[in-house]
């Protein structure tokens, strides 16, 4: 059976009504955007559906805490590129890192780090992940980024760097 991927990406169309007076992508929609990419990545690629895994375990994500930085403005009708992968997890948190790129994916656009906790839904407090999950969680996490709770603008500029250094070669 083939890997899963770790960092799984699509296409997206920026729309008129998520746009600013200037025709650039409003701030409070890149959530939206990045939110709903990530769940499509996480349903097509491995087939895990939030509301399912909500009903049948009783427990689910929430969001404890987004970075977000806005690098390059995303217009009206432009095309993006949305990564996302998972570059931190342990027994009841993680961390998933979406980027927003170009068409072409050499220069990014935004980046966001969303913090995680796995919570019981009747109690509303956290909970460990099953064994399953940890098991997925693994596979998926991408080892090569080490992440540091504090180091998100670090991050962004060895990203930027590094796409520089792609698009020179």
């Amino acid at each position: 059976m083939p890997a899963l991927p770790q960092t799984p990406e699509t296409m997206h169309r920026i729309h008129f009504q998520d746009c600013d007076p200037f025709g650039h992508l409003n701030n409070a929609r890149y959530l939206d955007y990045f939110l709903n990419a990530r769940e499509d990545h996480v349903l097509e690629h491995y087939a895990l559906n939030m509301t399912e895994l909500a009903t049948k375990s009783g427990a689910g994500w929430v969001v404890a805490k987004h970075h977000l930085a806005y690098l390059r403005p995303a217009n009206h009708g432009e095309n993006v590129l949305i990564r996302s992968q998972i570059i931190h997890f342990d027994n009841s948190n993680l961390v998933v890192e979406m980027q927003m790129r170009d068409e072409t994916g050499s220069r990014l656009k935004a980046l966001l780090w969303a913090e995680m906790a796995f919570v019981k839904i009747a109690s509303a407090t956290r909970t460990d992940h099953s064994d399953k999950l940890m098991e997925l969680l693994d596979e998926l996490d991408v080892e090569e980024i080490d992440y540091d709770p504090d180091g998100f603008d670090e991050r962004v500029r060895r990203l930027r760097k590094e796409l520089k250094r792609e698009r020179a070669e």
